[in-house]
C-alpha cells in the first residue's frame, strides 16, 4: 500500500505511545491466550471481565448464553452494565444481522448480539463486530494444512444448519431453503468455495462421504460444533477440531480488537458467547495493565 503521508509524519505515528503499546501488547501478551484443548470449566471460572485501561479507557466484557428469551436475566445485566459504563464503542459477536423495532423483538430475533446493537443504535454509539471476515476465517483454517476445503465448507454449512434448527426451530424444508440462499452467497463471497459443494444437492453427497448417521446433513447434532468436544466421541469426526481451531483464531482476533480499542482510550463494552471470556482473560489483563506496557 502506498502512503501519501510525509515520511516524518509516518515515523511519528509509528513511534507514538499508543501504537507502540498496541504492538508490544500483541507480542508480549498473546501467549497468555488459553487453548480449548484440555480446558475445563470450574466453579472459579469467571464469565465476565471488568478492566481499566492505562490511558483512560476501560473494558466491560460480558460472557453470555446464546438466548432469544427476553426474560433471561442476562439481558437485565447487559442493560445495567451499559447504564453504569456508558460505553463509547460496542463490540458484538457474529455478523451484523440488524435490530428490530423494540428491545423485546430484537432479543427474540437476534439474541444478545442484536440487543447490544439496539442499545447502541438508540444512543448513536459506535458498534463493531468481533469477527474476522469470512475469507480470513476460511483462509486460516485451510492454511493450517489440517483440513480439506470440502471439510471446512461442510463445517460452516452444517454448523449454520444446526444453529437454525436449534435456535430458530427450522424444519427440514426450511433448512433446505436457507441453504439454497446461503450457498450462492458463500460461493461468491469466499474465494475457492465455489469449487466444492456448490449447491444443496451436492451438500448431501459431501455429507455422506463422511457420515452415515445421522443420515442427513440437516440432522447434524449441535455437539459436533463444541470446541471442547472430541470428534471421535461426538461423532463429528473433524468438526469439533475445526471449531476448536477456528474459535482459537477468533479469540486471538477478538483479543487484538478489544485490547487495541481500550489502549486508544475507548470505553469498550463487548458481549460474546461466554466461553470466549476465560480464554482471553489473562491476555487482556496482561495487555491492559501498566506493568505489561512499561
Amino acid at each position: 500500500m502506498f502512503s501519501l503521508l510525509p515520511k516524518s509524519i509516518t515515523l511519528a505515528l509509528l513511534l507514538s505511545p499508543s501504537v507502540l503499546m498496541a504492538q508490544n501488547t500483541n507480542t508480549d501478551c498473546e501467549s497468555k491466550l488459553v487453548s480449548y484443548k484440555g480446558w475445563k470449566e470450574t466453579l472459579a471460572t469467571q464469565w465476565t471481565l471488568s478492566l481499566p485501561g492505562p490511558t483512560g479507557g476501560n473494558l466491560q466484557y460480558l460472557g453470555a448464553v446464546h438466548s432469544t428469551d427476553p426474560a433471561h436475566p442476562q439481558f437485565a445485566q447487559i442493560k445495567q452494565t451499559w447504564q453504569a459504563q456508558k460505553p463509547t464503542l460496542v463490540f458484538f459477536e457474529g455478523p451484523n444481522r440488524g435490530t428490530a423495532a423494540s428491545e423485546e423483538e430484537t432479543i427474540k430475533q437476534f439474541g444478545e448480539s442484536g440487543y447490544v446493537r439496539f442499545l447502541a443504535q438508540a444512543e448513536a454509539i459506535k458498534t463493531q463486530s468481533l469477527e474476522m471476515s469470512p475469507q480470513e476465517e476460511v483462509d486460516q483454517l485451510i492454511k493450517s494444512g489440517r483440513f480439506g476445503k470440502d471439510q471446512v465448507k461442510l463445517f460452516f454449512l452444517l454448523r449454520e444448519a444446526s444453529r437454525l434448527r436449534e435456535r430458530k426451530g427450522f424444519n427440514e424444508e426450511q433448512l433446505k431453503a436457507a441453504m439454497a440462499q446461503l450457498l450462492p452467497k458463500a460461493n461468491q463471497m469466499i474465494k475457492g468455495f465455489d469449487e466444492v459443494i456448490p449447491d444443496v444437492a451436492s451438500l448431501q453427497v459431501a455429507y455422506q462421504k463422511y457420515w452415515t448417521s445421522p443420515a442427513n446433513w440437516w440432522e447434524a447434532p449441535a455437539n459436533w460444533f463444541d470446541p471442547l468436544g472430541d470428534g471421535q466421541k461426538t461423532g463429528g469426526k473433524f468438526t469439533n477440531e475445526i471449531n476448536r481451531l477456528n474459535s482459537e483464531n477468533r479469540n486471538r482476533h477478538m483479543y487484538r480488537l478489544l485490547s487495541e480499542a481500550v489502549l486508544r482510550g475507548e470505553k469498550v463494552m463487548a458481549v460474546v458467547g461466554r466461553n470466549h471470556v476465560p480464554m482471553q482473560a489473562e491476555a487482556l489483563k496482561c495487555a491492559l495493565t501498566k506493568k505489561a506496557n512499561p
